[in-house]
């Protein structure tokens, strides 16, 4: 036989190998759904209606630890195809595009390799520069026609369903979800939150929440259906998941439990029944990451996890147990914001690198919901308490700590508690361990993140790693000294660093610090509007606008606004929207950078300033009437219970 021959011999025996191999194990259907956080039948939650979901439950376990690693969808979509986490590759901001190296594939990569039909349909929402190239890798079909019938006969097969009507925007809309009078909620039986005011807004918004989930179950039921009709099911393992936490306030873009935290549901059929860790209907307490999702299916399925995935298995011959989960939330859309969080069974600890600005700034794509505009009027007016004020407040605390056995909705900041001195000096250090060992890659601003992926054309954790340009150490000792007491003088020092990172955090640091910071460091803040870094002028920039109404300073905002930097349009036009009136003599250069503005959160942040100096009506999105207004309302089924924290 010629050598060509013998070649494609042995490469059809390995496929037929690998055929047989995957015809022996077990399907996988994952139904994936939007921002929702425990708010189901089977969670408890006495109002909603949720029958096919919670007969899934009765029939499979419930991981009733579930978290998120971020609290907005595409860093969270990042970390479940790859297994790693967003902030290790530069990719926790959203919408961001920054590439990531050749060598970490979307895991169905692996499942295709032995011999699996993979299928997504169809969200991807990658947030890097390489989807194209993982959507390739990882999807035989990838589009509103993939589905698992048109794999080849006997394939075995791993199928995604990405449902999208609980997303936060289907809170927006006036039109209802495609449901029956009698399916639908009645508002005043909605239970509220203590974080929300009790008024018509919450309960009106809480039924549409509810509505969209009843219209979510329902999707689930189809889908099920059609599994059942092909008599599929016996060999089918079925995963059901949110990306994060609730869409509506003080959830999604947020980092308590109801930002992060989500129903998990894993459903076995009678001969993969071992694989599960407790019996049908049952529960698991195990903390468990969505980052978790592929690691599993590899594990599951007798696959090698690769070494670079930082999820672990919680299911397979590879299932570890896990003592902590993190989470990040860095800018989304034009917000900018640093925090970060860990989590074990009992506790949850935040540490906020910018607790000047409130968990509830302005957000042009938010606060097109009636709720959360009422939140912010309230908030003004004074009539807000203690447990509505932890979203509202105009600033939040540096450290927040919650013991979630006895404060479940995260309303009791212990953090200044002798009591809790241990738990929150090891839940502190588990939290900046893990920025080290996983070298946070979100400290960095996002120009400078830009400039060094430019500057070396690599992936940012490439050109982050050298840490003469990266020093991690001292850039996360600065930004860990944020927000704290005594620390002007240090930052005033270190303004004058040869690091651009850790000038960076300075500039911060003085801003978070208030007045006095900027009395004492106006000299240095001075100096800095001639930083090298363009992020680090900015904020010296803010600041000096801000405190003392500098006019240079706020040309220094203009210019940038008007340069052709794109993380430095939205940097500017975030810092001269919330100067406010401040930024009245910067009236006509936000006019005129307005209509030559391409980056859509750059125009956002640019516009939101224009409206706040003019009065102007905003006009970024049409403002639309919530449901239950002056139109008549439909038969509503009258439902009681508590909303589950």
């Amino acid at each position: 036989m010629k050598k060509t021959g013998l070649i494609l011999l042995l490469a059809a025996l390995g496929a037929a190998g690998l055929a047989a191999a995957a015809a022996d194990r077990p399907n996988i259907l994952w139904i994936s759904i939007e921002d929702t956080s425990p708010w189901l039948g089977f969670c408890g939650e006495k109002y909603a209606t949720t029958p096919n979901l919670d007969a899934l439950a009765r029939g499979g376990v419930y991981f009733r630890n579930a978290f998120s690693t971020a609290p907005v969808c595409a860093p969270s979509r990042f970390a479940i195809i790859t297994g790693c986490y967003a902030t290790s590759y530069g990719t926790q901001r959203l919408r961001s595009q920054f590439p990531v190296p050749d060598s970490i594939k979307g895991f169905p990569s692996y499942l295709r390799q032995a011999g699996y039909y993979c299928c997504n349909n169809v969200k991807t929402d990658y947030n890097t520069s390489a989807e194209p190239r993982l959507i390739a890798e990882s999807w035989d079909a990838c589009s509103g026609a993939a589905h698992w019938r048109n794999r080849k006969p006997g394939q075995p097969f791993f199928a995604v369903f990405n449902l999208t009507e609980t997303h936060q925007s289907m809170a927006f809309e006036s039109t209802p979800p495609k449901l029956k009078p009698e399916e639908r909620h009645e508002p005043a039986a909605a239970p509220v939150p203590p974080y929300y005011p009790d008024t018509p807004t919450a309960h009106r918004t809480l039924a549409r929440v509810h509505d969209c989930i009843t219209a979510m179950d329902q999707h689930v039921g189809r889908l099920l259906k059609e599994l059942d009709e092909a008599g599929l099911r016996d060999n089918t393992l079925i995963f059901f998941w949110p990306d994060h936490g609730q869409g509506i306030p003080r959830g999604k873009r947020t980092l308590w439990d109801t930002g992060l935290k989500i129903p998990l549901v894993v459903w076995f059929p009678e001969k993969y029944r071992s694989l599960a860790p407790a019996a049908p209907g049952g529960t698991c307490d195990r903390l468990v990451s969505l980052m978790d999702l592929g690691p599993t299916l590899l594990s599951v399925l007798g696959l090698p996890v690769p070494p670079h995935m930082q999820g672990r298995a919680f299911l397979g011959a590879a299932a570890k147990p896990c003592d902590y989960l993190f989470g990040a939330r860095d800018r989304v859309d034009e917000v900018n914001e640093v925090s970060r969080s860990v989590r074990d069974a009992r506790f949850r600890y935040t540490r906020n690198f910018m607790p000047d600005v409130s968990w509830n700034q302005p957000e042009t794509f938010s606060d097109q919901l009636e709720l959360r505009r009422e939140i912010t009027q309230l908030a003004a007016a004074g009539k807000l308490n203690a447990a509505q004020l932890t979203y509202a407040a105009p600033r939040k605390a540096a450290e927040e700590l919650y013991d979630t056995d006895k404060d479940p909705w995260q309303l009791n900041n212990v953090a200044a508690e002798p009591a809790y001195k241990s738990d929150l000096e090891r839940l502190r250090k588990a939290l900046r361990d893990w920025q080290t060992e996983t070298r946070d890659l979100g400290m960095l601003h996002e120009w400078q993140a830009a400039q060094l992926c430019g500057q070396s054309g690599k992936p940012l954790i490439e050109a982050a790693a050298n840490d003469s340009l990266y020093p991690l150490d001292r850039v996360l000792d600065t930004a860990w000294r944020v927000g704290l007491p005594g620390q002007t003088d240090e930052f005033i020092k270190r303004l004058a660093t040869s690091r651009p990172p850790v000038r960076y955090w300075s500039a911060v640091g003085l801003r978070v610090g208030g007045h006095d910071a900027a009395v004492a460091a106006q000299d240095a803040l001075q100096k800095a509007l001639a930083d090298e870094s363009l992020a680090v002028r900015i904020e010296a920039a803010g600041i000096l606008a801000a405190q003392f109404a500098d006019r240079a300073a706020l040309d220094q905002l203009t210019a940038a606004l008007a340069s052709d930097d794109e993380n430095a349009q939205v940097h500017a036009a975030r810092t001269l929207q919330m100067l406010g009136e401040k930024a009245r003599p910067a009236l006509p250069a936000l006019q005129a950078a307005l209509p030559k503005l391409k980056n859509m959160f750059a125009r956002w942040g640019t516009q939101n300033a224009i409206c706040g100096l003019t009065g102007a009506e905003n006009t970024i999105f049409q403002q639309k009437a919530q449901g239950g207004g002056k139109k008549k309302k439909p038969a509503a089924k009258k439902q009681q219970g508590s909303t589950q924290p």
